[in-house]
């Protein structure tokens, strides 16, 4: 693949071949930012599971203390109370059966993440289709299927940020902006990778967490020790 004369530079910066310490991790990636707009900083994970059994299933949700950097826009799926409830605590589109004909009918898809009243998935379950390929579907383990739907728009205001495997047994999440620098970005990283940590299905065997990479929107990977993240777990 061919790379372009900022990115080219930006991996002059980089010693493939090193394996390095969070922190240093973290500084390099800050110095590949070269774009001109405030490119996002990315978490790649690989874990020692089977992302196909379902005993081997990582996925959670975590608020971030430094946030993302994005403005999050929120839609909620919930009525009376709970439309009110939503409405208060800032999310920008609130609504029962209409929202949900909206996403079926017209396609209406201007939101980041979508939460749900319990008392909503009846109806909600209708758009599995249509919000599950794009990561959307509200889910109890990602505590966007909540009784307390105030709370989740708060936190996915504030920043927080769901975690899953892929089909290749990789997590991608972003931990914040490049222009956040390395200290911020380490308070995230930290946050995020402890949970990965905490959520370690029983059933994984030998070592948990086998690779871990750091990049920005546009620059080259860096390759941090898992052993220095405490996440060499036997």
């Amino acid at each position: 693949m061919k790379h372009g004369k900022k990115y080219n530079e930006s991996a002059k910066l980089i010693d493939r071949a090193t394996l390095y310490d969070p922190a240093d991790a973290l500084a390099l990636t800050v110095k590949t930012a070269s774009a001109k707009f405030d490119e996002t900083v990315e978490v790649h994970v690989r874990l020692g599971v089977d992302s196909r059994h379902a005993d081997q299933q990582v996925r959670g949700a975590v608020v971030l203390p430094n946030g993302t950097g994005r403005t999050v826009r929120v839609a909620v799926f919930g009525k009376g109370a709970d439309a009110d409830a939503a409405t208060a605590a800032g999310a920008e589109v609130v609504g029962a059966e209409d929202l949900v004909a909206r996403v079926q009918g017209e396609g209406f898809m201007e939101f980041d993440v979508a939460i749900a009243a319990p008392n909503m998935m009846g109806l909600v379950g209708r758009l599995g289709k249509i919000l599950g390929p794009r990561g959307l579907m509200p889910s109890p383990k990602a505590g966007t299927v909540t009784p307390d739907v105030a709370r989740a728009v708060t936190e996915a205001k504030a920043g927080k940020i769901e975690y899953r495997l892929d089909k290749t047994n990789i997590i991608h999440c972003p931990i914040g902006k490049a222009s956040f620098g390395a200290e911020k970005l380490q308070a995230n990283f930290d946050t995020l990778l402890d949970a990965i940590i905490k959520a370690k299905p029983a059933a994984a065997k030998g070592q948990y967490i086998r690779s871990c990479t750091l990049a920005t929107t546009m620059g080259p990977g860096v390759r941090v020790n898992p052993v220095k993240i405490g996440a060499a777990a036997e």
